[in-house]
This record gives C-alpha cells, sequence and structure tokens, in this order.
C-alpha cells in the first residue's frame, strides 16, 4: 500500500477524570469503542484517570499502545489524531537529545512537551485533541488542534474534571447531572448546530478551536493559544503569484496527509473541493485510486454527472451509493453519534456513504474547508448582492417585497430561482448583525415568538446574533468578505461541517482528513484580499485559477451545489407520520413550544405553501435527543 514512511498514526477516542476510578475509566474508554476498535489501554494514578481507544492506521505494535508515558512515568499522554510534520519534528527533537523508542507521532508530543512546555502546540502541524499529565506538576493539559477538526468535551463539577471526545463518554459519570440547556436550544434552532462552548447538556462544554484547558490544584482554565489572522500579507506577492503558492502549498498538504499502510481513498462530490484533493492525490498515487460518491434519483439534490466526469478525468475506481430514501433507524443512530441535536442534511447520507467507503479503506480524504477559506457558498453572493438591494427604500422591501416573496409557494427543487429569491429575502429582513450568516439563521422574531412558549422565552436571550458580535470583536479582517471568512471558519465551520465529518465516519471507524485546512494552508490564503476569493459574484476566484488545466474546465468554473438530503419533500411524503409523531408526542416539545404555532407551521410545509423543513426538522432532532439522553437517563 502507498505510504511516505513508516511511522504509527492513528484515530482514536480518548476519555479522562481528575480522580482514581479504574471502572469509570473503563466504561467511558468502550463508550468510544466505535473511535478505536483495534486497541485500548487505562492509566490511573492517584489523581487522574486517563483512557484510549485506538483505530491503527500505521503498524499496529505496542510501542504506539497508549496512554503513553515519558520522563519515567511521570508524563502521561493520550491522543487523538495525527501529526502531519512529524517526520520534520523527530529529527529536530532527536538532535535535541531525545531518544525515540517507537515510530510514534505520540511519542513526538511528549518530548515536544518537555522541551518546549506548554508551547509545544505551536510546534505542531496536523488534527489533534489530547490530554497529558505532568505529575510532578501536578497538570492536565487538554489541547485541541487550531482549526477544531477533532472534538473534545469537558465538565467539571466541584475540583473534579471529566473529558471525552464524545459526551457519551462523560455521561458515563454517575456524578453527571443530566440538564437540558435552554439557550443552547434556542441558539441551535437559528444557527442549526450549538455554537461552542455550550452543549445541549447544561454543564457539559466543547473545548474551542484552538484553546487549550489546564487543570490544576482543582481549578479549571480556558485559554486560546491561536487565532486567524486575516492581516494582509506584506510581501507585496501579485495575484498570479499568489496562484503559484497556493498550488504549491495545497500539493505539499495533500502530499503529507497520505500517509497510511492501509487501503486509502477520497470522497468525490463533484464540486471543486474534493475534484482538486482528488488531481492532487493523483499526482502522488499512481496506480488504483479509489473514489466514493453519494447520488439521489432527485438530480437537484445531486451530483453525480459531475462526480463522473471527474472520476474518468483523473481514472479512479469510482463507487456511487445511490439513496434512495430515508428511515428513522438511519435518523436515530446518527442522533445519537452526534451526542446533541445537529440538522446538517447531508449528515446522513455521509454516515451511509462512509459505511459504505469502510467496506474498502480505513483512511478516506475529503473536501471540506474550501467554501469556508474561498467563500464558496451562496451567502457570500447574498451578501455582496444585499448592497445593492437595500437601496430600494425599507419601506418598499418591508411592507412589499417581503410580503409579495413570503406568498410564493414553495418549489420541489433545492435552489431554483422562486426558492433563491425567497431565501435571499428572509435573510436580508433579519438584522445586518448577522452578517452573510442571516442566509444560514433560520429564526426570525415573528416565528421566534410564535413559536415558543413564554417560559422558554423568558429563561433564554433572544438576540441570536449576539454571539456573531462577540466573535467579530477578536476579527482583524479589513474587507468585507475576509470578515465573513473569518466568522465561517472561526465560528460556523467547527461546530457544524467538521462536527458532522468527524461523528459520521466514526461511526464506521473510517479516518477522514481534510487537506485543504490544514492550518498553513488556510493562513496562507486569510492574507490574501477578500476581491481574490469573491471576485464580482464569481466565488472562489483564486482557488479556480489555481485548478485551470488541472481538472475539465466544466468543473472548475460549475457553480455550488453541495449534496443533502432532500428533507423538505421527504417531511410531505416518506417522513410525515415520523415528524408527527415526534413533534405532537415528545415532552420537550410541549414544555417549550406552544403547539397551535407548531401545528401551523406543520399544515403550512405539508401544504407545500411554505417550507419549515430547517425549524421541524430541527426540532425533530431536538426530540429524539431528548427521549434518548435525557428521558432514558443512560445512553443505549
Amino acid at each position: 500500500m502507498f505510504a511516505f514512511f513508516t511511522d504509527t498514526l492513528f484515530m482514536c477516542g480518548i476519555a479522562g477524570c481528575t480522580w482514581r476510578d479504574e471502572a469509570l475509566i473503563r466504561r467511558m474508554t468502550d463508550r468510544l469503542t466505535h473511535r478505536g476498535p483495534d486497541q485500548h489501554g487505562i492509566f490511573t494514578d492517584d489523581r487522574v484517570s486517563l483512557g484510549h481507544r485506538r483505530l491503527s492506521i500505521l503498524d499496529l505494535s505496542e510501542q504506539g499502545r497508549q496512554p503513553m508515558s515519558a520522563d519515567n512515568g511521570r508524563l502521561q499522554l493520550v491522543f487523538n489524531g495525527e501529526i502531519y510534520n512529524y517526520p520534520a519534528l523527530r529529527p529536530e527533537l532527536e538532535s535535541k537529545g531525545y531518544t525515540f523508542r517507537s515510530s510514534s507521532d505520540t511519542e513526538a508530543i511528549l518530548y515536544a512537551y518537555q522541551a518546549w512546555g506548554l508551547d509545544a502546540v505551536h510546534h505542531l502541524q496536523g488534527m489533534f485533541a489530547f490530554a497529558l499529565w505532568d505529575a510532578a506538576k501536578g497538570r492536565l493539559w487538554i489541547t485541541r488542534d487550531r482549526i477544531g477538526i477533532k472534538p473534545l468535551y469537558y465538565t467539571q463539577y466541584g475540583d473534579r474534571l471529566a473529558f471525552a471526545s464524545e459526551i457519551k463518554a462523560i455521561l458515563e459519570d454517575p456524578g453527571i447531572d443530566r440538564r437540558l440547556n435552554r439557550q443552547a436550544l434556542y441558539d441551535y434552532l437559528g444557527f442549526e448546530f450549538v455554537p461552542a462552548p455550550e452543549t445541549m447538556f447544561e454543564g457539559i462544554y466543547k473545548l474551542p478551536a484552538g484553546h487549550q484547558l489546564i487543570w490544576q490544584d482543582g481549578h479549571a482554565e480556558v485559554s486560546q493559544y491561536w487565532d486567524l489572522s486575516f492581516a494582509p500579507r506584506e510581501d507585496g506577492v501579485t495575484e498570479d503569484e499568489a496562484v503559484e503558492k497556493m498550488r504549491s502549498l495545497l500539493e505539499s498538504c495533500v502530499k503529507s496527509h497520505l500517509m497510511s499502510d492501509v487501503p486509502l481513498g477520497v470522497f468525490l462530490s463533484g464540486g471543486l473541493d474534493s475534484s482538486a484533493i482528488v488531481a492532487m492525490m493523483r499526482k502522488h498515487i499512481p496506480g488504483r485510486l479509489r473514489t466514493f460518491t453519494i447520488g439521489y434519483k432527485d438530480k437537484t439534490f445531486s451530483e453525480l454527472d459531475y462526480a463522473e466526469i471527474v472520476a474518468k478525468h483523473l481514472e479512479t475506481d469510482h463507487q456511487v451509493l445511490i439513496i434512495d430514501g430515508m428511515n428513522r433507524d438511519y435518523i436515530e443512530e446518527s442522533l445519537y453519534h452526534f451526542d446533541e441535536p445537529m440538522t446538517d442534511l447531508s449528515s446522513i447520507p455521509l454516515m451511509l456513504v462512509c459505511r459504505k467507503a469502510r467496506e474498502h479503506i480505513t483512511v478516506c480524504l475529503s473536501g471540506e474547508g474550501g467554501d469556508e477559506v474561498f467563500a464558496g457558498y451562496d451567502r457570500f453572493k447574498a451578501s455582496r448582492l444585499n448592497r445593492y438591494y437595500t437601496r430600494i427604500p425599507g419601506p418598499v422591501r418591508r411592507h412589499i417585497i417581503s410580503r409579495l416573496a413570503a406568498r410564493l409557494p414553495d418549489q420541489a427543487q433545492k435552489k431554483g430561482p422562486v426558492n433563491m429569491l425567497k431565501r435571499f429575502i428572509e435573510g436580508s429582513d433579519l438584522s445586518a448583525d448577522g452578517h452573510h450568516l442571516r442566509w444560514q439563521y433560520f429564526l426570525n422574531e415573528t416565528l421566534a415568538a410564535g413559536l415558543m412558549n413564554d417560559d422558554f422565552k423568558a429563561a433564554v436571550n433572544m438576540d441570536g446574533f449576539r454571539l456573531i458580535r462577540e466573535q467579530m470583536r477578536k476579527c482583524d479582517a479589513r474587507d468585507d468578505v475576509n470578515r465573513e471568512l473569518y466568522l465561517d471558519t472561526r465560528f460556523m465551520m467547527t461546530d457544524s461541517v467538521l462536527m458532522k465529518v468527524d461523528k459520521m465516519s466514526m461511526v464506521s471507524s473510517l479516518e477522514v482528513r481534510v487537506p485543504l485546512l490544514d492550518h498553513t494552508f488556510v493562513e496562507l490564503n486569510a492574507g490574501y484580499p477578500g476581491d481574490w476569493k469573491l471576485r464580482g459574484m464569481k466565488t472562489k476566484h483564486l482557488f479556480r485559477r489555481a485548478l485551470e488545466g488541472m481538472l475539465p474546465d466544466e468543473i472548475v468554473y460549475r457553480g455550488k451545489q453541495g449534496y443533502s438530503l432532500p428533507v423538505k419533500n421527504l417531511l410531505r411524503t416518506d417522513l410525515k407520520d415520523y415528524m408527527n409523531e415526534l413533534l405532537h408526542d415528545s415532552p420537550l416539545i410541549r414544555d417549550t413550544m406552544q403547539p397551535a404555532y407548531l401545528q401551523k407551521l406543520i399544515d403550512e410545509h405539508l401544504e407545500q405553501r411554505q417550507n419549515h423543513n430547517h425549524v421541524l426538522w430541527g426540532l425533530m432532532n431536538v426530540a429524539i435527543w431528548h427521549h434518548r439522553f435525557l428521558e432514558g437517563s443512560a445512553p443505549a
């Protein structure tokens, strides 16, 4: 099998707590078996318990077993992820006198900590979440990678701290009181995910991307060690030179992500991002290259034809998974693995294609991140178009255009001119504080006021865009496009796109790598002007230029489509009874929402007068989650 060097790399699940409890850490670790079915290990002393599940990618040897120790056992490490600059990091550490006992990048983290202390994280390039116990200092150091590719959750009560790769492992602690986070529920219904650091469980938190947690003497302190700077580059690089730099670095990043002694493939949607990954992989893999894609009978939700063009152009071994419908088993399985409601409409298709791919491969590359790095979503175009739309007097927009648009019936296809016009006007009516995320936000004052009961509204802050304003205070971008890209990469992407990829791939013990989100590639492109990314109404301008000649023009210059389930249509057909059952029987829905208004939304959706799939699908996920994790008291 293709590999650049023999090394020990693996995906896995990690867990721990700041007290000795061997039975608990075994239960926590067992709950993560799907993340690492190949090996497991635990460590306990008088102050901490650490657990690890391992999915081997290279070299399943005892030398790579975790928890891994150093300094005569005074350091103990559990690690989930991969360090892509390990080949360069190892000789640097060896030159400082450290002797490696294994070929593991895990060992490199331990020696990096000995060499540089907490600054070691700045020497790591990759995707990671790890916990390092320093017994001599009585300090537990928990760290998540810069972009947030790998997840990490924690909770603290009293002087105790527990953490894990998934919430369900933390819930193995009987000391955890399972309670609904009402504010998280409100924010979720707007954004369709729960923004960090909150989760749907009150008192359980996400460690945000680029952050670290230090636990010492019974106290936990969370701090940010990295942020993405959009300050303009000062090297005077021209656009032509930027194209060459980007192409070269992209090839280097893809190459570094190809390390594997197990079968390796790539997800190919037919979009620009995944096609670019396949093209770069083909430069370094001359033989068999497996590609996998998802399709639907409704072609407005599918990109099969474009994926086929790329597969033929690059001569890949291409496999297609056609999804005809959906059932409650798939929905409930995905929710179990998410640990909290998450309504990305591509989640279940991704789970299914990961399952299919895992029959043939263990590692898969994917194109996530290109839209966030290069302004690829329609919402960037909507934001730019809105500058012209707002020249129309406000009363005309609000009282005439918006009311007329609201009367237009929903169309069955995914986009189309009517659906896109309605969505554009709906987003434009929201506060400008939401920036381009107004077109990715699905609550407005009228909907929130009618849907939620008075007790729920009194318990939450109904200013959904407060989170965006908080995030923007840290942004150093000087143009509108780059300010919006900051929001995508630091607010939106981690808890939606990347959470989806990690959780849905780990269901099948499949490792997914995302080369477009190598932090060196993200940093390089952040420094370029927004106009190089969104040129007029043309998205991904610079990226398209870099791919000219590598892919067919019909791929390089095509617009954004994306893949997702046709949920709005399924709620009117296959899932109608299931929707009614969930929304009428859930005690959480009854306790927080107004039944008459909710029924009005259901009726309007079923009669195709309006598309309410975002709020209805969102509430269905909430009902399933509540039944599985709160009503049932323990995940099955």
